[in-house]
Formats: C-alpha cells, structure tokens, sequence
C-alpha cells in the first residue's frame, strides 16, 4: 500500500483559517505581526520557517528608514526541492513581490533594534526615534500612500500576510497565499515527493512549534501532524497547528514510529513508507 499526498482542503464552507498556511487552525494569522509597545518600540514577529538560528541577517541602512532582513534555509533533507532564501525590507515604501506598502512613516528614524531567532520566527523590537512630529508608526499602505499617519483609520489596507490585530478577516479564504518573502525556492508551507520506492517524502512548515511540540498519528490510513506554537516574547498568542499530511491506499492504522519524522526550525520532515 503506497503514501500519497494530500490536496489542501479548506476546513470549513469560509475557507482555509489562514491563507498563509493551511495547517493552522488557532492563534495569530499571517507571516508577520505587529505590536506598538508601551514604550513606542515597535514589535515585530517573522515567520522565516527551515531558518537556523545562524541564518538571518538583519540591518539598519543609512536612511535609518529600513531594517533590511537576508535569511538562508538550507536543504535538511536530499529530497527537499531545494534551498530557500527569503528577503524583505521594512521601509516607507517597500516593495514585497508585487506590492507596495508603507511600513514605517517618514517622521521618525529607527535608533537600535534587538532581534532573536528560534523555530523558524524572528522577533524583533525596533527602537524609533522622533525626526518630526509624533504620530503612529508601522502602518502598512498600499501603494504610493503619504505618510501612514495621515491615512483615515477605516481606509487602511494591510498587504496580506501582514497582520497587526493577528486575526485580519481577510487572512481567511479559499485561496493559499505563498510567502511573500521567499526569493528563491518554495513559498509554499507543504511541499511532497512520491519517491520510487513507493514511500512518501513531506515538508510541512510550521514555525513557531519547537521540535518536542510535534506530533505523528496514523489513523484509518490517514498521516496527521500537530504542532503547539507557544507565545513568546510579545506574540499576541500562541498557535496551533493540525492537518492531514499524507493518506494511505488503505484504511489500516500503523505505529507512528514507522513514520520516520525531522523537526527542526519550525519545520516538521517526513518520510512515510510503504506498508
């Protein structure tokens, strides 16, 4: 009896939870999170799944205007389709594959920021600094806006997978979205290879769960994961995720350990055999 791969399947008429990633049923939706400290320092959480910890780069440029972030997931597994580089900037007009956003408004400058990498999510709290007149700062446009303060509340248009409130509707859907961050590999949080000796090889992207929060079930010759991503720092919450990975051509149980499993940096590897 052979492993094959599942499809995605919305779990419920409204769609897929979080469009960034189908396995999540609980918790902050969308790559990245935003949150104004008491202190005005801002908080941000990325999601940056396979990266070690080793494996980010972040950088204020001259403008002091931009955090600027290079990250490098290398291939854990000889079936993994291949590496995946992922890049993105937070500056006032940023561009993110084919959007343009506004992230951080032309009155203050960006003084410090401290950063911390685990799971496969960079955190990072960026200190600001008033070059002008005080007003609300990491607010995202859409296109060639003004400044973020002078937008009127109820017209602001968040770029999808960004997710200040971290329960946007419109991070909900029937669509998957890819990560809008990844230059060069898969954007995607599953990614399959049948191999020709007829066992199945899964990615699953899940980060924020570490490696002892995952979990393997084979029930009626269905391979389900779940993985338990606790809040750190200042996450809005944690998350929760679960879903079919892989189904059997037969409806048998068999014993977990079958299932030869990697976790690592928020990003769960399996290899299921024949049975």
């Amino acid at each position: 009896m052979a492993a094959l791969p599942v499809s995605a399947v919305p779990q419920s008429p409204e769609g897929f939870y979080a469009v960034n990633n189908q396995f999540l049923v609980s918790g902050p939706k969308g790559l990245m999170e935003f949150k104004m400290l008491e202190n005005e320092d801002t908080y941000i959480r990325f999601d940056l799944p396979g990266d070690p910890e080793n494996g980010v780069m972040s950088f204020i440029d001259e403008s002091k205007k931009t955090i600027t972030i290079c990250a490098y997931a290398p291939k854990e597994h000889r079936h993994d389709g291949s590496h995946r580089i992922y890049g993105t900037c937070f500056k006032p007009k940023l561009k993110i594959g084919r959007t343009k956003t506004q992230l951080i408004c032309k009155c203050h400058d960006i003084s410090s920021f401290t950063s911390h990498m685990s799971d496969g999510v960079l955190r990072l709290i960026a200190t600001k600094t008033h070059a002008a007149t005080q007003c609300p700062c990491f607010l995202i446009l859409d296109g060639e806006g003004s400044c973020a303060c002078d937008a009127d509340p109820a017209h602001r248009n968040f770029l999808p997978g960004m997710d200040p409130e971290a329960q946007n509707p419109t991070l909900s859907g029937h669509t998957l979205m890819p990560h809008v961050g990844v230059y060069e590999g898969s954007p995607m949080a599953y990614e399959s290879k049948q191999l020709p000796d007829g066992k199945l090889y899964v990615r699953v992207d899940m980060p924020g769960v570490p490696k002892e929060n995952f979990t393997v079930s084979v029930t009626n010759g269905r391979v389900k994961v779940t993985g338990e991503a606790p809040a750190r720092d200042h996450d809005s919450a944690g998350r929760f995720y679960s879903g079919d990975v892989a189904v059997l051509s037969a409806l048998v149980d068999i014993p977990s350990r079958r299932v030869k499993t990697i976790a690592k940096n928020g990003v769960l590897r399996l290899l299921i055999p024949r049975v």
